[in-house]
């Protein structure tokens, strides 16, 4: 892949632009961040060279993804609040089921869009996104101690919220 295989990259591109594209959402690029995926897939391209061998994928490019989500930010001064709705499974079918599905999706996100913005940029890269602790350091730019500490206050914050609804469990392999 670092030699510029096309194929290679483009298989990369087709398994990592979904959660590239969500990232950018949730971090603020809203309308503009498909933009921001397409300018990062460049970038990514462009900085093949300096990847490092054996180093994941993933995070090195979510980590573009975040810094060009911030870049744009940046530029046109916009902040906006989080769309996490849109990354947040879709409820199930069964009415009775989905009605409290929704209940509880409306009372999660209301929630997490009023945490500080830390709390709620770890939380959503865990559990909204499914980075592993490792993918969330690298996509915040953040030490793991940093988002071990800052998602336990999130979840407990959450839990103060929410009640028992919220698990700290999680699955993911760190």
């Amino acid at each position: 892949m670092r030699a510029g295989d096309a194929g290679a990259y483009a298989d990369l591109v087709r398994r990592h632009a979904g959660v590239a594209h969500r990232v950018a959402v949730v971090l603020g690029a809203g309308s503009d961040a498909e933009d921001v995926v397409q300018e990062s897939l460049v970038k990514a391209y462009r900085a093949l060279g300096g990847f490092r061998d054996g180093a994941p994928f993933r995070p090195w490019l979510l980590r573009i993804v975040a810094n060009e989500t911030r870049n744009l930010q940046r530029s046109t001064r916009r902040r906006g609040a989080t769309e996490l709705a849109a990354v947040l499974p879709e409820p199930v079918e069964d009415p009775e089921l989905s009605a409290l599905a929704r209940q509880r999706r409306a009372d999660l996100v209301a929630a997490v869009r009023v945490l500080p913005e830390g709390y709620r940029l770890v939380v959503t890269c865990r559990y909204l996104l499914d980075l592993d602790e490792r993918e969330t350091a690298t996509v915040l730019g953040w030490p793991r101690g940093t988002v071990k500490s800052r998602l336990s206050r999130a979840l407990r914050r959450l839990r103060e919220t929410l009640g028992d609804g919220v698990s700290t469990e999680t699955t993911h392999a760190d």
